[in-house]
């Protein structure tokens, strides 16, 4: 990322770590609803949520991160993004706790993922941001589903 760039992101958060993605990847922020449930997927896969009549994958970032997962709330929202695969979009829905804010950071504030010297997957880390409150995670949406987990994820939608 070039230096004296600024860069907008949707923050949201997962139990206490807040993590941020582009607003460019971000279609719509929809309230929590229950998804249409699909057999023999992975746990993180949902199901498939309704947005004016198209069906997207939805799926449990919690889970997918590795976190235990988590009884909606009222706060609760599903964050529908682009996520760039290979050579082609997929439109997933991404369950959150909750919606934070809309806002910029200045792209020379992005520190690189910290190397903690053990094996975790942090492959998905694009950065790291200090706020007043803490740190912030920006999220490389193309590097959280393998390939092969992206076309397990796109032929829900697919079948809608």
């Amino acid at each position: 990322m070039s230096s004296g760039g600024e860069l907008q992101i949707v923050t949201f958060g997962l139990g206490a770590e807040v993590f941020a993605v582009p607003v460019s990847l971000v279609r719509e922020i929809l309230d929590y609803r229950e998804t249409f449930r699909l057999p023999n997927g992975p746990d993180y896969l949902l199901g498939l949520t309704d947005m004016r009549g198209q069906g997207v994958t939805t799926v449990d970032l919690r889970l997918r991160l590795g976190l235990p997962a988590s009884a909606p709330t009222p706060s609760t929202r599903i964050l529908v993004v682009d996520v760039p695969i290979g050579d082609r979009v997929l439109m997933l829905g991404l369950v959150v706790d909750r919606v934070l804010e809309v806002c910029s950071v200045a792209t020379d504030q992005l520190e690189a993922a910290p190397d903690i010297g053990v094996h975790w997957p942090s492959d998905y880390i694009g950065g790291v941001f200090r706020r007043a409150e803490g740190f912030v995670v920006l999220v490389e949406m193309g590097r959280i589903f393998s390939p092969d987990e992206a076309g397990v994820l796109d032929r829900p939608a697919a079948a809608a």
